[in-house]
């Protein structure tokens, strides 16, 4: 039987749960995998009363459809069919989206924006075929319609649609008003449901960052909606730029990208795309959850005019933008003013030294004027919003507090074997302090962004992992990772060399040393004085440069230079 066949006797009907007297339906409607997100965020604000019974509906409407079946599946949902949702009584229906059947439904509607208020302008081939929105056949949204909050949306043969149309902050009635005053009485301002759990994941910080092994470096999150006009859609090459300038000691760079990208193309597609970038580091994130939480863990957001973007910018992270198209927003919107303030990325220079300049004028604060049209009533969305509910419902509300539940730890996509080692090969510099012949600055970047880039480097070595499956870097190894493993380390590094006879040094991470075997047999611990590296075998690549000057390092303390950072390393020879 499948997924929509399940449910043709009425949700309720059979005995057991709640069927009290005082028991009631409420009917999810999923538009897309988008709106399904934004609607779970919501939702458990019904969760742990009996009295409640949950059904979920698959609209038919959207452009995006797919995926939702699957996500539905996913979370054990019980689903109607459509044909059944709108031939059934419920006493309350929630939504995220629009489409011309949602008048259908026979319950009090309520309506969510499905990102960060509303904001974008109905796209002119929307307007011309006169699709996606629930008006009569002969009315066409005008220029200025902005989805969500024109009559075009918001009508149905002159009736409103929503019973309660959930707005984020005050200044979106004064929009509405003059957009569609018959709908103002149906308006309530309840906050921001979503940005509320990136607030309370706000303590997690350090958690999330575990989770996509930022460690100390700077998490770099690029954030892009969908469309020919978005990061992506505009400049697909973006991610392999970054990667090939940030050094990976310094920078975790993460990629959070709009559910319809995913299900427009395919996630196989979509990931085949992005192949060379995940070999290359990329922390690519999946489309239903993830991005959440990677922006309470990011130091950096690159992004365009979508929703993650913007509550990036509202955290007060540092917060660029790589593409905005300006036309499609609503030019009153919050998400338009913060675009006229943002600084844009130019493409034809180098990413790094734009992104570094930003960062050091960015304060908190700096788009606040914006950001603060996000919420009325930050951290507060849930009391309201339950409080709605119940009142439709016709219940009391429950005596216990409303919970609002942090985003979950992201996990991201891996490369797995034998495509990737999981440590991608390395392109290294170390450049001694004129100065100061004992500090070494050491920068390494994944060595196929570098390969086939524009970076010019002075003096680089190849550094690769044992297990490395290309040939070609393979050969060219000047220095060869392993492990770490909890046997021999020195057999490893022995055996690796052996394997590798164009490699001058073997390396080992031991806790925060690093252990290395030169050609020669010799035997050396790299340890720090204070605080360490984020990864440690980067003291190889320093150990390498000092070879040359310095004849034999036992007991020399040395400067290893990794970006802002400086670690002072004692070299002890352990013998042959």
């Amino acid at each position: 039987m499948s997924v929509g066949e399940r449910l043709r006797v009425p949700i309720g009907a059979a005995p057991g749960w709640s069927t009290a007297p005082d028991a009631r339906r409420v009917l999810v409607v999923a538009h897309t995998v988008t709106a399904l997100t934004r609607l779970l965020d919501i939702i458990p604000l019904l969760e742990s009363d009996p009295r409640v019974q949950l059904v979920f509906t698959r609209a038919r409407t959207s452009n995006f459809r797919e995926g939702v079946t699957e996500f539905l599946a996913d979370i054990g949902a019980a689903v109607a069919p459509w044909e059944q949702a709108v031939e059934e009584e419920f006493d309350l229906a929630v939504s995220a989206s629009y489409g011309d059947d949602l008048h259908l439904v026979k319950a009090p509607m309520v309506v969510f924006s499905h990102g960060a208020g509303y904001n974008k302008l109905v796209k002119p081939e929307s307007r011309k075929a006169g699709r996606a929105f629930p008006a009569d056949s002969d009315s066409v949204p005008g220029p200025d319609a902005v989805f969500g909050l024109s009559r075009e949306t918001l009508l149905r043969d002159g009736a409103l649609i929503p019973r309660t149309l959930v707005l984020s902050h005050t200044e979106q009635r004064d929009r509405l008003a003059a957009a569609c005053p018959e709908a103002l009485d149906s308006a309530v301002v309840a906050g921001d449901p979503t940005y509320d759990r990136i607030l309370a994941g706000l303590p997690w910080r350090d958690r999330y960052r575990d989770h996509l092994e930022a460690g100390g470096r700077r998490l770099v999150l690029i954030s892009s909606t969908w469309g020919p006009t978005s990061l992506l859609g505009a400049r697909p090459d973006l991610p392999l730029r970054l990667l090939e300038e940030l050094p990976v000691d310094e920078y975790r760079v993460a990629l959070a990208l709009h559910p319809n990208v995913w299900h427009g193309h395919g996630p196989w597609q979509v990931r085949a795309w992005l192949a060379d970038a995940e070999r290359a580091g990329l922390r690519v994130l999946p489309p239903r959850s993830g991005w959440q939480a990677a922006l309470v863990a990011a130091d950096h957001v690159i992004g365009d005019h979508g929703s993650v973007t913007f509550y990036g910018a509202a955290l007060g992270t540092h917060t660029v933008l790589g593409a905005f198209p300006d036309h499609e927003l609503a030019a009153s919107s919050p998400i338009a003013g913060f675009g006229r303030a943002a600084t844009r990325l130019d493409p034809d220079a180098p990413l790094l030294p734009q992104l570094t300049a930003d960062a050091a004028r960015h304060t908190p604060d700096r788009f606040a004027a914006t950001t603060r049209l996000l919420t009325s009533v930050p951290g507060g969305s849930a009391a309201v919003l339950r409080s709605a509910f119940y009142k439709l419902l016709g219940l009391s509300e429950p005596d216990r507090p409303v919970r609002v539940v942090p985003p979950e730890p992201p996990v991201a996509y891996r490369r797995g074997w034998p495509d990737t080692a999981g440590v991608p090969p390395l392109i290294a510099t170390a450049e001694p302090d004129p100065a100061d012949p004992t500090a070494v600055r050491v920068t390494r970047r994944p060595a196929e962004p570098v390969a086939a880039g524009r970076l010019s480097l002075r003096r680089p070595h190849t550094v690769v992992h044992a297990d490395e499956p290309q040939t070609r870097w393979r050969d060219a190894a000047d220095a060869v990772l392993c492990g770490p493993a909890p046997d021999d380390p020195w057999r490893r590094l022995a055996d690796a060399l052996a394997a590798l006879p164009g490699a001058r040094l073997a390396a080992e991470a031991d806790g925060d040393a690093c252990l290395v075997l030169d050609r020669d047999g010799v035997r050396h611990r790299l340890v720090p004085r204070g605080a360490a590296a984020p990864d440690p075998t980067a003291y190889a690549s320093a150990f390498l440069r000092l070879r040359r000057t310095v004849a034999e390092p036992d007991g020399l303390v040395c400067t290893v230079r990794i970006g802002d950072r400086e670690v002072r390393v004692g070299v002890e020879r352990l013998g042959p």
